[in-house]
């Protein structure tokens, strides 16, 4: 009997060994694997650890350098998006509030009081007309062909001021891919180096490593690209209508303008020759 339990009692810990020696093998591989591959998901979930956060941080460290680089051209991106969002709307280009008041000013000759409705709105019709009539209170002797070539700058400056803020988004577009590019190269590198180590027991989590931030930076180009070439694309079509919409509202009021020239106003511009 004694013996028997014995026995039992040497299986028991013979068990125990065996499970523990399990237990630091898993332990071991699992340190390994988090070592090289910072970002881990669950296996057919798809869901990310409770870590998600420790994860994100070391996902980015692991991409090198270069990554810094990316990460302050995505934070740029999402700048311009809001910026471009928010700024290049119908309202800051005309409003039907402005062309009304502008009309029935013109059509008095009230060329101070549009000038002073002009400085106090935001518009890019308001700003290209304040302009035009600030050189015309300043000149009174100009003709209409020179105010209209006033306000035809003005209104190509105004348009070009928004084209350059929207183009700064192409520009990202084409160069975050070859910034990735570039950490793509800087890891292959890294891993290929290597190879001409002597400790042969490293080499695998090296390469592995090395492998890991080419990667990383060139997802990391691609998703900073992709989203900037796309914001591009509908901003761009975006601002052609906005330009369109300038031009029209220009037109307006300078053909406004010529003819309260040609037929003369209450104010004391009526002696300025076509």
């Amino acid at each position: 009997m004694a013996i028997i339990v014995k026995s039992a009692a040497c299986k028991r810990g013979a068990l125990r060994y065996d499970l523990g020696f399990d237990d630091m093998k898993k332990t071991i591989l699992a340190a390994l694997f988090l070592g090289t591959a910072p970002a881990v998901f669950a296996e057919g979930g798809g869901k990310a650890p409770a870590t998600g956060v420790m994860n994100l941080w070391q996902l980015l460290v692991s991409g090198g350098p270069v990554m810094v680089v990316l990460g302050a051209l995505s934070i740029i991106t999402i700048t311009l998006i809001l910026v471009c969002l928010f700024s290049l709307t119908r309202k800051s280009i005309v409003t039907g509030r402005y062309m009304q008041t502008a009309d029935a000013l013109l059509r008095k000759g009230d060329y101070l009081g549009l000038l002073a409705v002009s400085n106090r709105q935001n518009e890019a019709v308001a700003r290209v007309m304040q302009l035009t009539l600030d050189f015309l209170t300043k000149h009174p002797r100009a003709t209409i062909a020179n105010v209209r070539e006033i306000a035809q700058t003005e209104g190509v400056r105004q348009a070009s001021a928004m084209h350059q803020t929207v183009s700064y988004l192409a520009d990202i577009a084409t160069l975050a891919p070859m910034v990735g590019l570039f950490g793509t190269a800087l890891g292959m590198i890294k891993s290929f180096t290597a190879f001409s180590g002597d400790f042969a027991a490293t080499r695998p989590v090296m390469l592995a490593a090395g492998v890991s931030e080419a990667l990383l930076n060139t997802a990391g180009g691609l998703m900073i690209g992709i989203p900037a070439m796309a914001a591009y694309a509908f901003f761009r079509g975006r601002l052609n209508g906005l330009t369109g919409d300038l031009e029209a509202a220009t037109a307006r009021l300078l053909v406004l303008l010529s003819t309260s020239y040609k037929s003369g106003s209450p104010t004391d511009y009526s002696h300025i020759e076509e």
